[in-house]
Formats: C-alpha cells, sequence, structure tokens
C-alpha cells in the first residue's frame, strides 16, 4: 500500500511539473509576443513621428535656401544698380578728361604759330590772323585720330559692361560662364543662349541681345 501510494505521488508530481513546465513555456512566448507587438507598435509610433521631423528639417532648409537666395538677388540688382550709377558718373568724368585734353592739345598747336609770327614781329597783328587757315589744316590730323579712337572701341568687345543693364559683377560672372564677348550676347550661338539663361534672373534680361546689338 505504501509503495502504491508513493508511486502514485511520483505521478502526480510529475504531471504537475510537466504541466507547469508546459505553462510556463506558454507564459513565456506569450511574453515574448507582447514584446514583439511593443516593439512593432513602438516603430508605428516612432516612424511617423522621425518622418515628421525630417519634413520639418528639409521644409526648414528650403526656406532657408530660399531666403538666402532671394536675399543674395536683392543684394545683386543692388550692386549692380550701384555700379550703373557710378559707371554713369565714370562716363561724365571721362568725357570731361577727353574735352580737357582736346583744349590742352589746341594750345599746344597755337604755341609754334605764335612763336613764329612773334619772330617775324610782335606788331603784325594781320599775320595771326593769317595763322587760323594753319589751325584748320592742324584739326585734320586730329580729325584722323577720330577713328582710331571708335576703332578702339569697336575693339573692345570683351567689355561687357558695355550692355545696357550689365554691372561689373554680373559681367564677372558672364566671364567665368564663358560668356567673353559682347558678340556672344547679341548673337549667341545654341551654346550661348543655355550659358545665357543662367542669368535671366537679372533686370531687363530680355532686352540684352537687342541692347548688345546696337553696341557698335
Amino acid at each position: 500500500m505504501a509503495k502504491n501510494a508513493k508511486s502514485s505521488v511520483d505521478k502526480i508530481v510529475k504531471k504537475v511539473n510537466k504541466e507547469f513546465e508546459k505553462t510556463s513555456a506558454q507564459i513565456e512566448t506569450l511574453i515574448n509576443d507582447a514584446m514583439k507587438h511593443f516593439d512593432s507598435l513602438q516603430h508605428q509610433v516612432q516612424d511617423p513621428v522621425r518622418r515628421l521631423l525630417k519634413e520639418v528639417d528639409e521644409l526648414r532648409e528650403r526656406e532657408m535656401k530660399r531666403f538666402t537666395d532671394e536675399f543674395e538677388r536683392r543684394l545683386e540688382e543692388f550692386h549692380e544698380l550701384q555700379s550703373n550709377i557710378l559707371e554713369r558718373l565714370g562716363v561724365a568724368s571721362k568725357e570731361d578728361i577727353r574735352k580737357a585734353e582736346k583744349e590742352s592739345k589746341k594750345q599746344l598747336k597755337k604755341a609754334p604759330a605764335k612763336s613764329t609770327t612773334a619772330k617775324e614781329t610782335k606788331a603784325k597783328a594781320p599775320a595771326v590772323k593769317k595763322a587760323a587757315p594753319k589751325k584748320a589744316a592742324a584739326k585734320k590730323p586730329a580729325a584722323k585720330k577720330a577713328p582710331a579712337a571708335k576703332a578702339k572701341k569697336a575693339a573692345d568687345r570683351s567689355d561687357l559692361t558695355l550692355v545696357k543693364g550689365i554691372g561689373p559683377a554680373t559681367a564677372k560672372k558672364m566671364k567665368d560662364a564663358g560668356i567673353t564677348s559682347i558678340d556672344q550676347i547679341a548673337n549667341p550661338s545654341a551654346a550661348d543662349t543655355e550659358k545665357l539663361k543662367a542669368f535671366s534672373s537679372i533686370k531687363g534680361f530680355d532686352q540684352l541681345t537687342a541692347e548688345a546689338k546696337k553696341i557698335n
């Protein structure tokens, strides 16, 4: 009787242990499944947040770039306007210098005529009047110099600032891009047209070709 009771107890203990192990395995499986679901939920929550933060960063970068580009464009327009005003003032001063040079040349040409008349006679006023045709003759070389000056202007086709609407800053950028001559603006090739498209944002871009054609 004692042996039978002991064997039955052992069977019960083994059965309980087996059920306990089975239950423990089920609990562990449930815990693992719960952890997997938790990780999945965590990713589902974190991924939209990460995407949202990424979109916010991209939006901020786009807005900063747009603001920077707009600021640079306005600053460039201001510099071009300033350079155009300075260029106009510079052209006026050059014209004054040229006039002063012409007057000095005339005075230098008059000086030999007066000295020759003084050697002939100090009191002969008519001799001074007769020297007037020599002044007309002296003007002929000056007339010949005028085409030379025009030739210089015509030869200087690399000065892009002669085109109305192009300042020094834009001219430098155009030369860096490969536009080194006014002819490339007046009669652009297909390649030059592509290069010029990079400057479509400047003021009066549509008139650049017409303005370049006006320059002889």
